[in-house]
């Protein structure tokens, strides 16, 4: 079968989709793998009841149920459910939200992948690309969008911090290229548990609007929920030069695809519009949960009271148990501000880390490489193939083992 040039892109091989597929793999060859290398967020008692009780209250009313299964969402998703989030986010945060600022999404990889290919490409006024001020970012990111070339990317300035630590930040000297459609970041960003500050959002939004271009924030581990954030120095950020994404995924509900896109109104028109044509209609169970979660800002209290010191101090375990493992190996750590992944520099790695990934995933640990995070770079960099992510939304008995199953491999490694 001959495929199209769209085809033979998205049928080929990238760096979300061999995650994906060793997710899935790795637990059907070896039951006992430690998978630290994944996505999903922890199996926490108290949210997994929550959920439970909202799913037997819709499976009890007829109307609920009907609502379910029986019918499709309109085009920017449930009135309803974003009228209501627009108001608590007005209440909360002074953003002058109505509904016609919200659509409800199929989780954040669709939105991206929608708004990316809406913004960056060829156009009237030449090719133009989503840009991302520092890289890592997401990998899910990296093959969005249907045009090769669509992505640029800046190097981030590193600060070596005490105890092994270190942190990314903006480039003093960033330039914004001429021809860029967008700036894009995550915050907290995926791979590296880094949180841009307020003022580094700032200067960007400003930059942005300098150029006459939004700037796109990936919120799917942030604020408002699930809120993991593990400074009191950052707040939520939104202008009406914003795309805002919220996600549903990382409260515990990643099964569920739903979110939000919060920007204003003429672009949620048009992203409704293209969504529509794309995918139909957004599915119906994100809404029907978030009609009962989102009443009394349970939602909310979940993030702040359960899922943020929770993952804060499961952070802190990872960052001990690793500390400790790996003593005598050169590694720094970046600062775990957020999310719930550490992010580790190996510099002078003797290896790549494609062949430490198969080292590690041999001896019955699976994480994540961190080269496919540096896209959009035009210039070769050597930190790019330094670097590992390891998920901590895991036991700490998968914690213990799998950070002494990765300094048995460094210290082999490096001798």
């Amino acid at each position: 079968m001959k495929l199209s040039h769209y085809g033979n892109r998205y049928s080929g091989q990238s760096g979300i989709v061999t995650l994906m597929d060793d997710l899935g793999s790795a637990l059907r060859d070896n039951p006992d793998m430690l998978m630290m290398g994944g996505g999903s967020p922890a199996r926490i008692p108290e949210v997994e009841k929550l959920y439970q009780q909202a799913l037997q209250q819709i499976a009890s009313d007829a109307a609920l149920s009907q609502s379910l299964l029986g019918r499709y969402q309109g085009p920017k998703g449930d009135l309803a459910v974003r009228q209501l989030l627009a108001q608590q986010l007005a209440e909360d945060h002074g953003w002058p939200l109505t509904a016609d600022h919200i659509a409800l999404t199929n989780g954040g990889q669709s939105a991206f992948a929608i708004i990316a290919n809406m913004l960056a490409g060829d156009s009237d006024s030449g090719h133009r690309t989503i840009h991302f001020p520092l890289v890592p970012e997401y990998i899910g990111y990296a093959d969005a969008c249907i045009e090769n070339g669509s992505f640029s990317a800046s190097q981030p300035a590193i600060h070596l911090l005490p105890d092994g630590l270190f942190k990314y930040t903006l480039d003093p000297d960033l330039v914004i290229a001429a021809n860029a459609a967008a700036l894009c970041v995550s915050r907290p960003t995926n791979p590296s548990g880094n949180v841009l500050s307020d003022a580094e959002l700032q200067w960007l939004d400003a930059a942005a609007c300098k150029q006459g271009i939004p700037l796109i924030i990936d919120a799917a581990y942030g604020l408002p929920f699930p809120a993991l954030h593990y400074t009191n120095e950052t707040n939520p950020y939104w202008t009406d030069n914003v795309i805002l994404l919220l996600s549903l995924s990382k409260v515990g509900l990643p099964g569920v695809r739903s979110g939000f896109m919060i920007a204003a109104p003429e672009f949620v028109e048009a992203f409704s519009r293209a969504n529509t044509i794309l995918n139909l209609a957004v599915g119906n169970l994100g809404p029907a949960l978030a009609s009962i979660l989102l009443p009394g800002r349970q939602l909310q209290r979940l993030a702040s009271e359960v899922l943020q010191p929770w993952y804060k101090a499961k952070a802190a375990t990872a960052l001990q148990l690793l500390r400790t493992a790996l003593q005598g190996v050169p590694c720094h750590i970046h600062q775990p501000q957020g999310a719930f992944f550490l992010w580790l520099w190996l510099p002078g790695l003797p290896v790549s880390t494609l062949q430490l990934y198969e080292e590690l995933k041999r001896a019955g640990l699976l994480v994540i490489p961190g080269d496919s995070s540096f896209f959009g770079l035009s210039s070769p960099w050597q930190h790019s193939h330094e670097c590992i992510r390891l998920s901590y939304a895991v036991s700490d008995q998968c914690l213990q083992q799998g950070s002494a199953i990765l300094g048995q491999v460094l210290r082999r490694i490096f001798a």
